[in-house]
């Protein structure tokens, strides 16, 4: 590649050396002297263009590049060497500018690499220690300072750290990342130094990975010059009878000459290729590594979407999606019994279970006697007491059901959810209901797949039928291929294969052999170099589904430009060779139109690297964004203890009735309210001004003046308490009003969410 640089500008260099000499000596009065210049200016770029045609044609290519060839040639063999010098200029200039034009494209996807982290700051007893990333070992304690890139994958040490990943991932916004969290390879820290306790060595690390992916990027070799090739199956013929006509109508073949010369095809040699890679470069600066040209113009033709479910429409894993509790029962004590408990475990559940009560701030004691059950469960003494979490059967095997556990099992099956039953001394007093949640993105993906064009989405995973099928309804996916095996997963890729141009979406090991085998095979690597991510064409740095979408508008976009390029520019390259035949262009004048042609083209095809018209005007901030995003975070917590009242309000006694519904009516009204007025007075006003489209804002201030009338019931409810009679009948409805406000705020603040993350994603492009 470097030679064949270098060999590129000598061409140049002695080209223009040949004309300036030549014209020097045409001015001198020394034609002979001007004419041989020229010759010898020409001549070593037919003999390159020569060898280049020849390894094309032994590779099965056949291209543009013999109309260059034979202008150059018939510039000599007609006497017109200072067309030929110019010609050749003209064509060796134009190689070298596609070198220039394509390293502004690469600049994104070289200072990925370039970045590249080189030592750390080991913590070591005597003090810190500098030492290259290749010596740092798993468990080693770092510090990572202000302004420095993470050099390793770690979990934070300290109390918190401010993380800006997004060199890694595009993402915009810096994130606090609290104790134990995980911090990428490659992320910036934004904020105080912080300690960083090592989990992946360099070579295994995110950023590692990253860096692998993107020189193979670029040095991939790109199909998407066949795009030039097919149309210059047309403009070579088409050229050769307009030649061949402006000699046969004039006699004279400088006629043909300047058509041959009008006609040299650097629009079609340039124009894919400069689009494409700056395409490329356009997705590394969001997050999504294309892994070479071919695979963006691969990207742009899709017409169906295949996706994994597990970690990919759903956010992988376990969660605690809510904590059922007997009458008089505390969640939270519930939560850290259990997750006391279950640090003595290794199964994949007890690590969610743990991390859920840490999350929450609970404090664990060390568990004693501890004794675990093989797929059941666990039982230990905490505080002296026996507390047992598992199964209904290890729990209470012999007992009748209670109401509350009846009704804890049925909202466990119609969320396809796990459960885990919490004892102390053989009294159930909980049960933890865990299952995989959908990712937040995930919708806003599926439209943005639509708006891309996307005819057809289907769901292949491995997952029993019921629970896919209720996502796959959810999501309005077109079809959903439940239990099925990596083999499986293939066969499918493969069916949709053979009608389609068909993109497989996955993020696991298993998902690999499917990706491979996909026309374009799209890997969520957020969560390191796996696999799937070696075995993809695309990766997307971020953990985001919808960048899927974004990958597939701006390979559209690139391709949109490079046909546009090509077509414009053969469009130009027409009306000139008209005008040569016509005898309206000599042979030099005709080159030097070809020339202002190929600028425009290459011009043009960098806009690729910029986004589209429609992302202009007013923009979010990214503090702003940070603040809408801590408010929600601050407002779901408040949703969490609405949700309590509601199913304590169940068994509760008049008394106790009272005071959670004023417990409630505080929230409401300290919280809710308060959040959806400071919307509405402040946030939604900064909104118009982003968004083009009024009418969903409209909507969604439909929602603000029905939470606050929900809130005004809830206050007459408390209002008329000390002058009512707390039976059934009144927390039956003040549990409507509650629960209908919390269901309300938790709708309308996933839709505030997706349109927060798309204005983000506006001021990031």
């Amino acid at each position: 590649m470097l030679f064949e640089r270098v060999l590129r500008w000598g061409l140049v260099a002695i080209a223009i050396a040949g004309l300036t000499v030549g014209i020097l000596a045409r001015a001198a009065g020394k034609p002979d002297l001007a004419d041989l210049a020229w010759e010898l200016g020409t001549a070593p770029v037919i003999g390159g263009l020569a060898v280049s045609i020849v390894r094309d044609l032994l590779s099965g290519r056949f291209g543009v590049d013999a109309i260059a060839l034979l202008s150059m040639s018939a510039a000599l063999a007609l006497g017109q060497p200072l067309a030929g010098a110019v010609v050749a200029l003209m064509y060796s200039g134009g190689n070298v500018l596609e070198d220039i034009a394509i390293a502004r494209a690469e600049r994104d996807l070289r200072s990925l690499v370039d970045r590249a982290p080189r030592q750390g700051h080991r913590k070591r007893d005597e003090g810190i220690e500098e030492v290259p990333i290749e010596a740092i070992s798993i468990g080693d304690e770092l510090l990572v300072r202000a302004g420095e890139v993470a050099p390793v994958d770690g979990i934070v040490g300290s109390a918190s750290a401010i993380i800006d990943e997004s060199a890694v991932t595009g993402e915009p916004i810096p994130v606090e990342k609290t104790r134990g969290s995980a911090v990428l390879s490659g992320s910036l820290n934004a904020g105080e130094t912080f300690e960083l306790t090592v989990t992946a060595l360099a070579g295994e690390s995110t950023y590692a990975g990253i860096v692998r992916m993107v020189t193979a990027a670029q040095t991939a070799k790109a199909p998407f010059v066949r795009m030039a090739d097919r149309f210059a199956l047309i403009l070579l013929p088409v050229t050769l009878v307009v030649a061949f006509l402006a000699w046969r109508i004039s006699g004279d073949l400088t006629r043909s000459l300047a058509v041959l010369v009008a006609a040299t095809p650097c629009p079609l040699i340039l124009a894919a290729p400069v689009a494409f890679i700056a395409g490329v470069a356009r997705a590394a600066r969001r997050g999504i590594l294309v892994k070479g040209g071919g695979a963006l113009e691969a990207l742009a033709r899709a017409h169906t979407v295949l996706f994994d479910k597990t970690g990919t429409l759903t956010v992988g894993g376990a969660r605690l999606l809510s904590i059922e509790v007997a009458p008089g029962e505390n969640p939270d004590e519930v939560l850290r019994l259990a997750a006391s408990l279950e640090q003595a475990s290794h199964h994949v559940l007890a690590k969610t279970i743990v991390a859920a009560a840490l999350n929450r701030g609970l404090k664990l004691k060390a568990p004693e006697h501890v004794k675990e059950t093989i797929g059941t469960g666990l039982s230990g003494v905490i505080d002296g007491r026996s507390v047992t979490a598992g199964s209904r059967q290890l729990v209470r095997s012999h007992a009748e059901l209670s109401p509350w556990e009846l009704r804890a099992i049925r909202r466990a099956s119609w969320r396809s959810a796990l459960i885990v039953f919490v004892a102390v001394d053989g009294r159930s007093i909980g049960a933890l209901l865990l299952a995989d949640e959908l990712r937040a993105d995930t919708p806003r993906a599926i439209r943005l797949l639509r708006d891309a064009g996307i005819a057809r989405m289907v769901m292949v995973t491995g997952d029993r039928a019921a629970a896919a099928q209720a996502m796959g309804a959810a999501l309005d996916l077109d079809a959903v291929l439940a239990d099925r095996v990596p083999s499986d997963k293939v066969e499918a890729v493969r069916s949709e294969q053979r009608l389609h141009p068909t993109v497989m979406v996955g993020d696991g090991i298993n998902d690999a052999p499917a990706l491979a085998v996909a026309d374009i095979g799209v890997a969520l690597g957020a969560r390191g170099a796996t696999a799937s991510s070696e075995a993809a064409d695309v990766v997307i740095l971020a953990d985001r589904l919808d960048r899927v979408g974004e990958a597939i508008m701006i390979a559209q976009r690139a391709r949109r430009i490079a046909l546009q390029s090509i077509v414009v520019g053969m469009g130009l390259s027409l009306v000139a060779m008209v005008a040569a035949a016509v005898g309206w262009l000599d042979p030099v004048p005709a080159a030097i139109v070809q020339e202002v042609i190929d600028i425009a083209v290459i011009l043009n095809a960098l806009r690729a690297l910029t986004p589209g018209l429609g992302s202009g005007g007013a923009r979010i901030t990214v503090e702003q964004g940070l603040a809408l995003h801590h408010d929600h975070q601050v407002l779901f917590k408040d949703l969490d203890r609405l949700r309590k009242i509601v199913d304590a309000l169940d068994d509760a006694t008049p008394a106790s009735a009272a005071v959670l519904i004023g417990d409630a009516q505080r929230i409401v009204q300290g919280s809710v309210a308060t959040h959806e007025r400071a919307d509405e007075d402040s946030v939604y006003p900064k909104l118009a001004e982003v968004l083009r489209e009024r009418y969903g804002l409209s909507a969604m201030s439909r929602a603000h003046r029905e939470i606050l009338h929900l809130t005004r019931l809830l206050d007459r409810i408390v209002e008329d308490l000390p002058s009512e009679k707390v039976d059934r009948y009144l927390v039956r409805d003040a549990q409507r009003v509650i629960e209908a406000i919390e269901t309300l705020v938790r709708m309308h603040t996933a839709q505030e969410e997706d349109i927060y993350e798309a204005v983000a994603s506006q001021a990031a492009a």
